[in-house]
C-alpha cells in the first residue's frame, strides 16, 4: 500500500474513532507509539500488541464518545501528519475535548512509528 493510501485510510478510520482497526490494518508488528514527556496516563510503548493494549486502556477510560474527528492528512516523504480530536465523557472526570497532532512514519507499506503532540 502506498503512503498516500495509508494516509487516506488512517484519516478515515481516525475520523470515525476506529483506532483499533487502524492498528490492525496499517501498523507493523514492531511499531512504536511515543507519548509526550508530560503525558500523565500513557507511556511510550513498543510492539503492535502493546499499542493495541494501550488503545484498549484508553477506551476503558471513556464513558461516552460524543464526537471524533481527523483532519485531512499531510504526506511528506515517509511521514503522515494528522490532527485528531475526540469529545468524550471520561469515567469519573466528566466531559472533555482532547485534541492532538499525530505524526506517523511509514516503512515498507506499514506504520512503524506514531508520535503524539498535545
Amino acid at each position: 500500500m502506498t503512503i498516500h493510501k495509508i494516509a487516506i485510510r488512517l484519516a478515515e478510520l481516525c475520523h470515525t474513532g476506529q483506532y483499533s482497526q487502524a492498528h490492525k490494518e496499517l501498523y507493523a508488528d514492531n511499531a512504536i507509539s511515543i507519548e509526550p514527556e508530560h503525558a500523565q496516563v500513557f507511556a511510550t510503548v513498543k510492539g503492535l500488541d502493546n499499542i493495541i493494549q494501550k488503545g484498549e486502556q484508553f477506551r476503558n477510560m471513556i464513558e461516552k464518545v460524543h464526537n471524533t474527528y481527523a483532519t485531512e492528512p499531510i504526506v511528506a516523504g515517509n511521514f503522515i501528519a494528522l490532527g485528531i480530536g475526540i469529545d468524550a465523557t471520561l469515567k469519573g472526570k466528566g466531559r472533555t475535548n482532547m485534541e492532538e497532532m499525530a505524526l506517523y512514519e511509514v516503512k515498507d507499506g506499514k506504520i512503524v512509528k506514531e508520535q503524539f503532540f498535545y
